[in-house]
C-alpha cells in the first residue's frame, strides 16, 4: 500500500482516486500516522443505495443536546 500526506492527497485527489479504481489501496497520513485508506467502492455500489445508507444513519444517530443539524453543515463538520 502506498502512502502520502494529507496536504498531498488534497492536491492529488483525482489522481488518487483513478489509481484507487483501478485496484490501488493508498494510505492517507495526517501528521504521519495512517489516517484514513482510499480503496474502489464495490461494484454494485450505487447512489440511490449510498443515499439510503446515509438516510439510515442519520434517522438513527443522536446529536448532544443544542447542535443542529443545519449549523455543523454551515460548519463544514457534516
Amino acid at each position: 500500500m502506498r502512502t502520502v500526506g494529507l496536504f498531498e492527497a488534497k492536491q492529488k485527489l483525482s489522481e488518487l482516486v483513478d489509481r484507487a479504481r483501478e485496484g490501488e489501496r493508498i494510505g492517507i497520513t495526517r501528521r504521519w500516522k495512517l489516517a484514513a485508506v482510499l480503496t474502489s467502492a464495490p461494484p454494485e455500489t450505487s447512489l440511490k443505495g449510498v443515499f439510503a445508507s446515509i438516510k439510515s444513519i442519520r434517522k438513527r444517530a443522536k446529536l448532544p443536546r443544542g447542535f443542529k443539524v443545519k449549523k455543523l453543515i454551515e460548519e463544514g463538520r457534516v
